[in-house]
This record gives C-alpha cells, sequence and structure tokens, in this order.
C-alpha cells in the first residue's frame, strides 16, 4: 500500500506516538467474547494519525477460532474464488475501540456483543501486514452480525442504520435509472424502444453490488468521518476512575 494511502500504523513504528494517560496498555491482555470464552490476545495497537489516537486492538488470534474452519464472512459464493479464505499464517485480526470494554481486576479485554463463531467467520492477516480500507470494511460487516438478541440499543441502532443505508442506496438507483429512461415503468410490461434496455431488479443488484465494491475502495471512505463511527468511541475503554 502506498504510504499516502496508509491509515493505520502499528503504535510500535510510531516513535513519537506513546499510550495517553487514562488509557491502559492493553497489549498481551487476554481477549474474551460475549460468552466469557477467551479467542486471543492482544498484540499490539492501531494508530489513526489524523485522528491522532487508537482505533483498533491488533489481536492474535487463539487456536480454538482457526480450528473452527469457518470461512470468512463476505467470502464470495462462487466455490473457485478464494481470495476471502483465511490462509495459512494468517492469525489477527482487528477490534474496533468501541467495541470491547475492561476488566482492569483481572487484566483482560472483552466484549458484550461479538461471539466466537462471528470472531471465528473474520477474515484474519498476517502479524505485522498493511490494513488497508476493504480490509477495515469487510471486517466491520462481519462484526455487525453479532448476535442482536445480547446487544443493546446502541448496537442495535447501528444494526438498523445499515439497513436504512441500503434502502437508501437502492431508492438512489431506482431515481438514476429512471431520469435517465423515463419510459420504463418498473413492474408492467411496457413497450418502449429497443434500443434502450429496460432496467429490471437484475440491474439494480448489480449496480447495488458495484455500489457496495466501491465502498471497500480506499478513495470513497478515505475521509476524516470515517474514525467518528460508533465503533470506534473510546469512551468505555478509559481506565475507571476510583470510586466511580
Amino acid at each position: 500500500m502506498a504510504e499516502q494511502n496508509k491509515h493505520l500504523y502499528y503504535i510500535d513504528e510510531l516513535s513519537d506516538y506513546k499510550i495517553s494517560d487514562g488509557y491502559p496498555d492493553v497489549r498481551g491482555w487476554d481477549v474474551k467474547d460475549i460468552d466469557n470464552r477467551v479467542i486471543g490476545k492482544v498484540d499490539n495497537l492501531l494508530v489513526n494519525k489524523e485522528a491522532e489516537r487508537v482505533v483498533y486492538l491488533d489481536v492474535e488470534v487463539d487456536k480454538s477460532i482457526i480450528d473452527a474452519k469457518y470461512d470468512p464472512y463476505g467470502r464470495p459464493v462462487q466455490t473457485e474464488v478464494r481470495e476471502f479464505v483465511n490462509k495459512d499464517g494468517e492469525n489477527h485480526i482487528i477490534i474496533p475501540i468501541g467495541l470491547v470494554d475492561l476488566n482492569e481486576d483481572s487484566n483482560y479485554v472483552y466484549t458484550d456483543i461479538i461471539d466466537h463463531r462471528t470472531f471465528s467467520e473474520t477474515k484474519r492477516y498476517r502479524k505485522g501486514g498493511n490494513i488497508n480500507r476493504a480490509y477495515e470494511n469487510q471486517v466491520l460487516g462481519s462484526y455487525q452480525r453479532r448476535r442482536t438478541g445480547s446487544a443493546d440499543s446502541r448496537d442495535l441502532d447501528v444494526f438498523k442504520d445499515e439497513i436504512r443505508l441500503r434502502e437508501i442506496i437502492r431508492e438512489e438507483i431506482r431515481r438514476y435509472h429512471h431520469d435517465i429512461d423515463k419510459d420504463v415503468t418498473y413492474g408492467t410490461l411496457e413497450t418502449h424502444d429497443a434500443s434502450r434496455p429496460r432496467v429490471d431488479d437484475d440491474v439494480l443488484i448489480e449496480d447495488e453490488i458495484e455500489l457496495s465494491q466501491r465502498r471497500s475502495n480506499d478513495e470513497v471512505y478515505d475521509d476524516d468521518n470515517f474514525y467518528k463511527r460508533r465503533e470506534f468511541d473510546d469512551k468505555r475503554f478509559k481506565k475507571r476512575t476510583p470510586g466511580l
């Protein structure tokens, strides 16, 4: 990845960065899922320079995650396409800082919204690898499949926002095609100029897939707002003040 497109840096490769007061250094701490099951250990912290803070935990996963042998969520349907399958040596995942909490008495990190299978179905990468925006989006999409039955209202709002976003995208596509071909009436057998193709749901689905792929490109979400999402809210990650 070109340096100018790099979003994330490991904290130990930034000589002028250190963990701020009030935030614990959780490197080496176990990470537990919603069922109190260890899914790995914090190996490093990932920093976004523009946000000037840690935004992800870099976690070396437990052997049980690898042994589960689930294909990553988001893998293409075609069996011959294998680029999203976890490969040997890929044993790290990233977790947004806003999806975890701390147990400072026993020195471990935990999440109350993501289960073991979801972690097992998340695309992994090799230790020290560059993290691009496409991978970030894929991981966030995987975690949004967490068990909603145990999620609080904040997490359900995130899930509903994604649903609404897809509805907006489809409506915008329909309006776009309606503007360029006003002769088309959806859901009817209206005759029209044969030189102008009819817009149907297959076309809409293809366009939606294209838009979804564009959302994964670095240039689409390379902006100042990406790390303002609720997944990166680190309020719960700060050290607790005694007596509070």
